[in-house]
């Protein structure tokens, strides 16, 4: 197996270089032609850009709202005022699946983004001091690993926390519950490669120079690892979504009057032969949410990966012919 934060310089400048020129195209660059050239990914990413921005502005282009009872239409199937059909209260679905959407997309971003940052911060740390900060650090870490997850949420979520429940809006205190709980494993292992980089001769000519550890962690040791982390990004915000539906489908997630993909799921679980369209749309959009997000983690881990042959080498007669109408 290819590790991804391993990249070979020989392999990227052969990628890189244009035949008969000396100019070479930036890693970034080739990042990104290696991406786009994979359909699967571009697919995946189109997806979840529709889907999120439908999210944010779907409503805008509707009559009805998630509080809007249509008392002549309680349970009707798709037609053409509402598309998708209405819940046993009367209330658009499709409203009520845009506004779910927007929810689970918030919380998997929030979530997704904000615990590998957290997960960078202190796994590169434990490795830049290591000794006992290392060991206090490692402590912690563990600790909160065996603590279960579920059992948390659901205090957090119900009885045992009324008071937060009184004060946050559900979906804020899900969030807030998930950061808790999804970054250890990604802080061990960056932990893990942060180690081997403080050996490098540029880690130790920084320190040697007197560059502050904060500097010397934000500057050599995260950018070292960004494949890692734009990776567990993507499989971060998946993880977040899915998590938000289980929780949610099980009763301990998101709270009405808040909605969400899980909140439809799993009230329509029950009555799923009856109103069958009420359970297959909001799973439906799941499917293609969670979908999307893979085929973007397969695209990025082969465009981040030189030895992959997946999508091709990089184009170099395109590249070579945009350097000559430069020169031009």
């Amino acid at each position: 197996m290819t590790n991804l934060n391993s990249i070979d310089p020989a392999a990227v400048a052969a990628e890189a270089k244009i035949e008969n020129d000396d100019v070479v195209i930036a890693k970034s660059r080739i990042i990104l032609r290696r991406f786009l050239r994979n359909k699967t990914a571009v697919a995946g990413l189109a997806i979840f850009l529709a889907l999120t921005v439908l999210s944010f502005v779907g409503g805008a282009f509707s009559s009805w709202n998630k509080e809007t009872i249509d008392p002549f239409n309680i349970g009707m199937g798709p037609s053409g005022e509402h598309l998708l059909g209405t819940s046993q209260a009367g209330i658009d679905l499709c409203a009520l699946t845009v506004e779910g959407t927007r929810v689970s997309i918030l919380i998997g971003l929030v979530v997704g983004l904000v615990s590998v940052l957290i997960a960078a911060v202190y796994g590169c740390t434990m490795a830049y001091f290591g000794g006992k900060v290392d060991k206090v650090m490692l402590f912690i870490l563990e600790a909160l690993i065996m603590m279960p997850a579920l059992l948390v949420v659901a205090v957090a979520t119900s009885g045992g926390g009324n008071g937060l429940k009184n004060t946050l809006p559900s979906w804020l205190l899900l969030i807030i519950v998930l950061l808790v709980f999804s970054w250890m494993g990604t802080a061990r292992l960056i932990r893990s490669l942060s180690m081997s980089l403080m050996q490098r001769d540029f880690v130790k000519a920084a320190q040697y120079m007197g560059i502050p550890a904060r500097r010397i962690v934000w500057r050599h040791l995260i950018p070292n690892i960004g494949s890692l982390l734009v990776l567990d990004i993507t499989r971060g915000v998946t993880g977040a979504i899915l998590a938000e539906v289980a929780f949610s489908f099980i009763g301990i997630g998101i709270k009405v009057p808040d909605v969400s993909l899980g909140v439809l799921i799993g009230q329509a679980t029950s009555q799923v032969s009856t109103f069958p369209w009420m359970f297959w749309v909001p799973l439906v959009v799941m499917f293609l949410l969670t979908g999307s997000l893979a085929m973007m983690n397969d695209g990025l881990r082969d465009a981040f990966d030189p030895n992959s042959s997946s999508i091709g080498s990089a184009n170099r007669s395109n590249a070579k012919k945009t350097v000559k109408k430069k020169s031009k």
